[in-house]
C-alpha cells in the first residue's frame, strides 16, 4: 500500500522499520527535533533518525495543519499509519488518505484510552496488556478496532521495558492490520465494553503511598517508572527510586526504614518494599544501602515524611 507514517518516540519505530520493508511509505510526520541534556542540544525524534536511515521523506511538524495536510494530499496516500506522533489528526487530515487513518495504541482499547496507557496499566495492577490497532476518529482512541491483542509481558517489568516489548508486538500487529485492509478482508468493529482514561502522567504521580499495600506500592514504581519517576522523601528531602522489588523481609511500619547488606527496606501495609538503587535530590544514583550508610544520623527518619 502507499502509506504516510506519522510517530515520534522510540516505541513508533518497530512499526515504522516493519512497514516501510512491507509496503511504499511516501512520508514520515513526526515532531520537530527537541532540546536533550544538558546542554539542550537540538536532536531529532527516533522516528525522524529511522527514516532518514531508511531514506524515506520526513515532515517535521509541532501540529497537523493546513500546510502539513497539503503536503499529504499531494502524495496521495491510501492510508495513514500513526504510532505515537504527539498531536492530533484533525477532520481534514482525517479524511486526506482514500482509507483514513489507523492508530497502533498499547492497551486493550477501550480501556485506557490517552496519553499514556501502559503506565496507567501497570498502576492500576492490570494483570493483562496488549495493543490495539484501530481506525482514527475525532473522539479520543474511540475509533472501530481492526484488532486487540494480548502480549505476555513480564510481571515485575517497568513502564519502559513493557512499552519497548509492546512496540515490537505492536508492529507485528500493525502489519497484520494494514496488510488485512489492502487485502479486503480485515473490516474494523466498534469498541466494547467500559471505557477508562489514561491521562499524560506529572510529578505528582510518582510519589509513593507507604499506607498502601506492597502490591499497590510496586505498582505505582513499574508504572511511573523511568518517567515521572517513583519518589518519596526521607527528612524533608526528596529521593528518587530507581530500582525495587516486594519483600517478604523485615516486619515494618508503613515508612520505616530498615538496611540489609544489599537494600532499603521501607514498610507499607504489609510487607516492605526492597529499594537497591535511589538517587537523593542533587546527586547520582547509588546503591540504596551505601546512601543509607552515608547519612550520619538515621534515628527517626522515615519515608514520606
Amino acid at each position: 500500500m502507499r502509506l504516510v507514517f506519522a510517530g515520534t518516540p522510540s516505541a513508533a519505530v518497530p512499526t515504522l522499520r516493519r512497514l516501510a520493508a512491507e509496503h511504499e511509505v511516501l512520508a514520515v510526520v513526526t515532531r520537530p527535533d527537541a532540546p536533550l541534556g544538558r546542554k539542550r542540544v537540538l536532536m531529532p525524534s527516533p522516528v525522524a533518525e529511522t527514516a532518514v536511515e531508511l531514506g524515506l521523506p520526513v515532515i517535521k511538524a509541532a501540529r497537523l495543519d493546513d500546510e502539513v495536510t497539503r503536503r499529504i494530499a499531494a502524495l496521495e496516500p491510501e492510508l495513514g499509519v500513526i504510532v505515537a506522533y504527539g498531536g492530533l489528526v484533525r477532520e481534514q487530515l482525517l479524511s486526506t488518505p482514500d482509507r483514513g487513518w489507523i492508530n497502533l495504541h498499547f492497551s486493550l482499547l477501550p480501556r485506557w484510552r490517552g496519553a499514556a496507557p501502559v503506565q496507567r496499566a501497570l498502576i492500576a495492577g492490570d494483570e493483562t496488556l496488549g495493543a490495539s490497532v484501530f481506525q482514527l476518529v475525532p473522539e479520543l482512541d474511540a475509533g472501530d478496532v481492526f484488532a486487540v491483542r494480548e502480549a505476555d509481558i513480564p510481571r515485575d517489568a517497568t513502564a519502559d521495558a513493557v512499552l519497548e516489548a509492546l512496540a515490537v508486538f505492536g508492529a507485528d500487529l500493525t502489519s497484520e492490520v494494514v496488510s488485512g485492509i489492502d487485502a479486503g478482508t480485515l473490516h474494523a468493529e466498534p469498541q466494547t465494553g467500559d471505557p477508562t482514561l489514561a491521562p499524560k502522567l506529572t510529578l505528582d504521580d510518582g510519589a509513593l503511598d507507604w499506607s498502601q499495600s506492597v502490591s499497590q506500592v510496586f505498582a505505582r514504581f513499574r508504572g511511573v517508572t523511568p518517567e515521572p519517576g517513583a519518589h518519596t522523601t526521607v527528612g524533608g528531602q526528596r529521593v528518587k527510586i530507581l530500582a525495587a522489588a516486594p519483600s517478604d523481609g523485615a516486619d515494618l511500619a508503613p515508612g520505616e526504614l530498615a538496611a540489609t547488606k544489599t537494600a532499603l527496606l521501607i514498610g507499607t501495609a504489609d510487607a516492605p518494599l526492597a529499594v537497591t538503587r535511589l538517587q537523593p535530590a542533587g546527586k547520582g544514583a547509588m546503591n540504596a544501602t551505601d546512601w543509607w550508610r552515608g547519612l550520619r544520623d538515621t534515628d527517626g527518619l522515615r519515608a514520606g515524611a
